[in-house]
């Protein structure tokens, strides 16, 4: 295959645009989602009647979120500019023909709270009144007059009004995974907890009954995975259980018009499964009629019908309709469409291997095997994040070239219960590096794999995991890709936004007790061990990991004569967003791996 062909492959390949975060309209029969059709995010709608999609939104930067009112005949978006994730709040109606500003604050973060019952306001917070506090405040949405109701001095999220518009229901950080939920009075400002004080835990997935009187989350309290929970306003220190799968979390639940049955979502190990819990008669069934893969968004359109988005390794996102009675699945949209290239695309096996202390260790394996095969290692970010069963453009695309690309779940991973994801902590950080050595020694004993042919590439703090592999097990490596990823941890949290700092310090250690382990273990300090090439990519604009850290980093590098390049994105923030950007990177991207591999 010629250059230019290789080029014009991989671009079919970043083009393939999915449909994701489906939300049905009230009282309608439609429904909108997210798609980077146009090049970034917009909103686009789909009509039962007129059984077609259409642009909903066509504004300048990228669209991260859609809230659709009670009625239906109102929608606010969330943008920011350039990737920063300062969050700003528009008012859409006519049928999302008339746009006006409704939360400006544009050097400030938001984070939308929902609508009140009778439509009059909106509930957010921001971090307005200092950069690492994020109050609760409520703004009329006709008059635009805002009202801070509550201070908070760490990282507050709204999640709903109450049913009767008198409280608000909000989620505080506890720690980088753990949060406590509270209702707080509107008019008095009093709060109180669900659940209890003395037990840290994970609660999501908040709905509410409607007739007031309490609903169901979703929880580990007591519990090393989550499982599904009902409490009471009038007793909300106890969480009753309702329903629980063994070794696996429950995602996401969604009660239905009538309140008589719950959707819900489990991750299996990267995958998810679809249940439906029925109030009536007691009854659990899993609805076993969409494509294998991550299903999230649940939003019901009647009793007996709600949409789901649908990711899997073979489809890049689109939108299902279940019926259920009697179970099956119609896919409404097409927008993961590719015919010219999936049949190209792989479906991983799922594997797993003991790492240096006996620990389990899953991964997903892309491509054939065959012997003296090159690899690609794909580490994703968090570190409490999880690689799913879901589309990767530069993955297949890699694979199809011929690499083995294995993206791994190493310790500390979310997906795999409390205890799994608490295995990375603080001084046991170096744990989660040396699994992906012993990933590599599985490699080559089980898969046939060229040792001297590895590769690997990160995101974030997958770009951390990139620089500590690279710099502590220099001999295993031939090439490395770090993308805005954290070169010294003491450097990452005096830069990065406060709110952040506490958060992470939970994970990482604090720059009060921990400065002489960031010392020992940072990649910026062991420079002169790397013998790989690395490719840099960071955003201008990115308020998670500050650019300095690639900077401070290629610089060193560039010092000592080693082999490096950086490329700084002037209109991208943490993620990469804009789609001449993302040609540019992941062209570079596989070129590198091609030619060191």
């Amino acid at each position: 295959m010629t250059k230019q062909s290789k080029d014009e492959t991989l671009l079919n390949y970043l083009t393939v645009h999915g449909a994701y975060q489906p939300s049905v309209i009230p009282n309608r029969q439609a429904f909108t989602f997210l798609s980077k059709e146009t090049g970034i995010p917009q909103v686009w709608k789909w009509d039962e009647t007129a059984k077609k999609v259409k642009q909903y939104t066509d504004l300048e930067d990228r669209i991260l979120s859609v809230y659709h009112s009670p009625s239906g005949e109102k929608t606010i978006v969330g943008m920011d500019h350039k990737g920063n994730e300062k969050q700003q709040f528009y008012l859409l109606t006519d049928d999302g023909t008339n746009v006006e500003e409704l939360v400006i604050s544009t050097e400030h973060f938001h984070e939308f709270g929902g609508w009140s019952p009778d439509e009059k306001s909106i509930a957010f917070t921001s971090n307005r009144r200092h950069l690492g506090y994020f109050d609760l405040y409520v703004v009329d949405v006709e008059t635009k007059k805002e009202e801070v109701i509550y201070e908070y001095d760490g990282k507050c999220t709204p999640i709903s009004w109450t049913k009767d518009g008198k409280a608000i229901i909000v989620s505080i950080a506890d720690s980088n995974i753990d949060n406590s939920i509270y209702v707080i009075d509107v008019h008095t400002k009093d709060r109180f907890k669900i659940g209890t004080d003395d037990v840290v835990a994970r609660h999501h997935s908040v709905q509410l009954t409607k007739d007031g009187k309490g609903g169901f989350l979703v929880s580990d309290i007591g519990r090393d995975t989550m499982g599904i929970f009902q409490f009471t306003f009038e007793n909300p220190s106890t969480l009753k259980e309702v329903y629980t799968v063994e070794n696996w979390d429950i995602e996401e639940i969604k009660l239905s018009p009538s309140e008589g049955k719950l959707a819900f979502t489990v991750n299996e190990g990267g995958y998810s499964t679809l249940g439906l819990f029925d109030f009536t008669k007691k009854t659990t069934q899993t609805i076993e009629v969409l494509p294998k893969g991550v299903y999230a968004s649940i939003s019901w359109l009647t009793d007996e019908e709600f949409i789901v988005g649908v990711k899997s390794p073979v489809l890049p996102g689109d939108v299902y309709k279940i019926a259920i009675s009697p179970n099956t699945a119609e896919r409404i949209t097409y927008v993961g469409q590719a015919e010219s290239i999936e049949k190209q695309w792989f479906e991983p096996a799922l594997y797993h291997f003991k790492s240096f202390d006996g620990l389990e260790v899953p991964y997903f394996y892309y491509g054939e095997e065959r012997e003296s095969q090159p690899v690609v290692v794909y580490v994703h970010g968090g570190p409490e994040h999880q690689i799913r069963a879901e589309y990767n453009p530069v993955i297949q695309y890699l694979a199809a070239q011929g690499f083995a690309v294995v993206a791994p779940n190493v310790r500390g991973s979310m997906g795999y219960g409390r205890k799994y994801v608490q295995l990375d902590d603080v001084r046991k950080r170096m744990d989660a590096v040396a699994d992906l050595k012993w990933l590599v020694e599985d490699l080559v004993e089980s898969h046939g794999a060229a040792r001297d042919k590895v590769g690997i590439m990160g995101r974030s703090y997958g770009g951390f995991m990139v620089l500590a592999a690279v710099t502590h097990y220099p001999e295993v490596w031939a090439a490395g890709v770090d993308i805005v990823g954290i070169s010294h941890f003491k450097t990452f949290l005096e830069n990065t936004g406060p709110w952040r700092r506490k958060l992470r310090e939970a994970e990482y250690g604090s720059l009060e007790n921990d400065v002489n382990f960031f010392e020992e273990i940072a990649p910026l300090n062991h420079t002169d061990k790397i013998t790989a090439p690395l490719l840099v990519f960071h955003g201008r604009n990115d308020t998670r990991v500050p650019v300095s850290e690639a900077e401070q980093l290629t610089a060193d590098l560039k010092e000592q004569g080693k082999e490096v390049e950086l490329m700084i994105f002037e209109d991208e923030g943490h993620q990469t967003e804009k789609i001449e950007n993302h040609i540019e990177m992941n062209s570079k991207i596989v070129s590198f791996m091609s030619e060191k591999l």
